[in-house]
């Protein structure tokens, strides 16, 4: 028992010990002024509205007149090397006061957001009644008005309701039969006409009167929307495991690892070859899930999603923080690269979690489906080998104290 005491007081003089040296090395007795001054970022003053003050891009935002001055450590002094708590210098680490809780708008989380499976996608349709360029082609199901200067009965259609091309693309007109007319301008179709009545008339004088156009477009969108137009004309679609959506018209279209600009690109193509006047704008209504798991010693063991960058000792502490029980020095990290291969890191935190190091190299970004273990302490797998082989094993069977008769 006095051995115990000991060596607490052991320990509690070694932790004062120490800490008095952490504040020594801190203090700001200890940072060169005349050359922090010279890091100090520059303040930009906030502009003045009649909303008062307000923040300015890149600069800070509103400040009161009770100002801290705080020592700290920036990792970006440290040309690539890890900083020490001796290289703290006058930081500037409450710029933004009670907004804090909200802080900067920081840097982008990627340059470009890569569709995955998993992903949700709304594609919104709209009808532009517009053709980039060429002419007007015919498809199945637009309407026309055929008429005859030599000849009244050669008329086919109204304005009002003209001649349907057939799903066939073709159309019947008298003495003539079936004429095929998908595919043709509304010139090459008179042409056309003229031509096969030269037999009967020699001035047959057919001209050709587009009713009702581009129906394929909104035999489309009402197909997303419904006739009655008071629906949203969208169409909302999940990306495959296989990197493939179906949209309406076009059927399949892979766009595993698009952006979204890329996206559209690559939809308005597919529509452009069968139909005109249509333009879609995809948009990403929700992101696949991503996760990372945690496991070994920990306080809960879990799944744990991500909503943001994270870090991997955010990662432990949303997975209950680590057990006294773990070692932090040989955090494992098994990662799947682009091509799925298995690549992996060993990281020591306990530096980072016993406070001695400011900018720890090892607290990297975690990615989705990284798995996260942190295995026990060698004194706490040689007590459960002790457990295992000795109290539960041999003694379990054999208690001490037992005594055997030779006789």
């Amino acid at each position: 028992m006095i051995y115990g005491f000991v060596a607490m007081m052991v320990l509690v003089f070694s932790a004062t010990l120490h800490a008095q040296q952490l504040d020594s090395t801190v203090s700001p007795a200890n940072v060169d002024l005349p050359r922090e001054q010279n890091r100090l970022f520059s303040e930009v003053s906030p502009q003045q509205s009649d909303c008062g003050c307000r923040n300015v891009p890149g600069g800070y935002p509103c400040r009161g007149e009770c100002r801290k001055c705080m020592i700290g450590v920036d990792c970006r002094d440290g040309c690539g090397e890890e900083q020490r708590w001796k290289d703290s210098r006058r930081l500037d680490f409450d710029a933004y006061g009670p907004g804090e809780y909200a802080g900067p708008s920081r840097l982008s989380h990627l340059g470009e957001y890569r569709l995955r499976p998993g992903d949700e996608l709304q594609a919104f349709y709209l009808i532009t009644r517009s053709q980039s360029s060429g002419l007007y082609r015919l498809t199945p199901g637009d309407s026309i008005l055929i008429e005859s200067l030599a000849d009244v009965e050669l008329n086919r259609g109204t304005l009002e309701n003209g001649l349907v091309i057939q799903p066939d693309g073709t159309i019947t007109v008298r003495l003539l039969g079936q004429i095929r007319a998908a595919g043709m301008t509304i010139d090459q179709l008179r042409e056309l006409l003229n031509d096969q009545y030269m037999k009967y008339y020699p001035k047959p004088a057919i001209d050709v009167t587009p009713v009702r156009t581009n129906t394929l477009a909104e035999d489309i969108r009402n197909a997303v929307g419904g006739q009655s137009g008071f629906s949203q004309q969208s169409v909302t679609v999940t990306v495959m495991p296989d990197g493939k959506i179906r949209l309406p018209g076009i059927g399949e279209v892979c766009v595993q690892g698009f952006s979204m600009n890329e996206l559209k690109k690559e939809i308005n193509l597919r529509y452009r070859e069968i139909v005109v006047g249509l333009d879609v704008e995809p948009v990403l209504a929700s992101q696949a899930p991503h996760f990372v798991h945690v496991m070994g010693q920990v306080g809960n063991p879990n799944r744990i999603q991500l909503d943001g960058p994270t870090t991997v000792l955010g990662a432990i502490a949303a997975a209950g923080g680590h057990l006294p029980s773990g070692n932090l020095r040989q955090v494992v990290i098994f990662r799947r690269a682009e091509d799925w291969r298995m690549i992996s890191t060993m990281l020591d935190l306990q530096g980072a979690i016993y406070g001695k190091r400011p900018t720890p190299a090892d607290e990297i970004w975690v990615r989705d489906g990284d798995v996260i273990i942190i295995p026990a302490r060698p004194i706490v797998r040689f007590d459960n080998w002790v457990q295992q082989i000795f109290t539960d094993g041999i003694y379990g069977l054999v208690p001490p104290g037992t005594q055997f008769n030779a006789n």
